[in-house]
């Protein structure tokens, strides 16, 4: 069948939305389908920022996008899925499907306008964009657009705004085991956390910092390692490395996998994937109690959860992992069991059944 998943922006770095959608592409070429992303310079229906460089910088990179097509090295992409660039998603850019994806409350705003040439639409859900207008973003959620939620949060967030049940699947994440794998025994780690940097504030990467420097206090062989697509990050001292945009590869093996504990201090996430990546390399998880983590990270079983922008819980968990190797180990193998569990092939089975009625 022919399906086409419309992004609203060109991907440059990597971003765990885009991942998700390249990951079923791939999967869903691999079984015989015909799959097109589609990929604006511009949306016309977001509302330009306020702040003169943040407008400034949105311009300069659609003048960039006319000339350049960016690069995947991040995302391996099937060279079968067609990669669309268009000027806008209007109906006159996307070719004629059996399934047309909506990916973002912006997207949506475009794929309700499409005839039904372009396919029977879909929403694929993978956060609730409260940043957007709300009630915008509300009224995609309640289009007559089937839904497809990545997370239980979601599905109930539906619920809660009125969608009814049947008007949408869940099928979480999945994660490429032959990608993300144990390649150092977590038994035999440095004494090192891991974590995703971002200057996007509900990131929590100040309060994760602020977390990791209060441990560092109590216990001084501590070392951590941070990644991340931002360029600039605040000053750091010595026992705190940053990675710029990292490759897969040193990601898996450098990061991860050198690590014994992820830490993650988002104040919200979709389905979270650094995460789940890195429990699948061997990693204990400390996390905030988000809906983002909350369909693979148990308390006390598979991580150790606290509320949000609270540093001095984020530190005492991992104090508390540090102190406790038996708690450590414990939760690193049962995550490890757990994220096991979240595999793209069943991912794309449940999507490819619910599409096949569409066909």
């Amino acid at each position: 069948m022919k399906i086409t998943f419309i992004l609203d922006t060109y991907a440059w770095a990597p971003v765990g939305g885009y991942r998700v959608v390249y990951e079923y592409a791939n999967n869903l070429v691999e079984r015989g389908n015909e799959v097109t992303v589609v990929h604006p310079r511009k949306m016309q229906n977001i509302p330009e920022p306020k702040e003169l460089k943040r407008k400034m910088l949105r311009k300069m990179g659609r003048t960039r996008d006319i000339f350049i097509r960016p690069k995947h090295d991040w995302q391996h992409i099937d060279k079968n899925v067609e990669m669309l660039y268009v000027p806008e998603p209007k109906a006159k850019f996307i070719p004629d499907s059996d399934v047309v994806f909506a990916t973002a409350w912006s997207t949506a705003e475009y794929v309700m306008e499409y005839p039904s040439n372009k396919g029977h639409k879909f929403y694929l859900l993978q956060h609730y964009e409260d940043w957007a207008p709300v009630d915008r973003l509300n009224a995609t959620w309640k289009a007559p657009l089937h839904k497809i939620v990545i997370a239980n949060w979601l599905f109930r967030k539906g619920l809660e705004l009125g969608v009814p049940a049947n008007d949408m699947d869940y099928i979480p994440n999945g994660i490429d085991f032959d990608k993300f794998k144990l390649i150092n025994d977590f038994k035999q780690r440095p004494t090192q956390i891991a974590m995703l940097y971002s200057s996007l504030e509900w990131k929590g990467s100040n309060e994760g910092i602020k977390a990791l420097m209060i441990a560092k206090k109590q216990f001084k062989g501590l070392k951590a390692v941070l990644f991340g697509t931002d360029r600039k990050t605040p000053t750091l001292p010595d026992w705190i490395k940053y990675y710029y945009n990292p490759t897969q590869e040193t990601l898996v093996n450098d990061i991860y996998n050198q690590s014994i504990i992820y830490l993650c201090p988002s104040w919200a996430e979709g389905w979270h994937l650094p995460p789940a990546e890195a429990m699948a390399c061997g990693c204990a998880l400390v996390s905030t109690d988000i809906g983002g983590v909350s369909d693979y990270a148990i308390h006390g079983y598979t991580a150790l959860l606290s509320e949000p922008k609270n540093p001095n819980k984020l530190a005492q968990n991992i104090l508390n992992l540090l102190r406790n190797k038996d708690l450590r180990f414990k939760l690193a193998y049962n995550g490890n069991e757990k994220i096991r569990t979240f595999r793209w092939e069943k991912s794309v089975d449940k999507l490819e059944k619910i599409l096949l009625k569409y066909r």
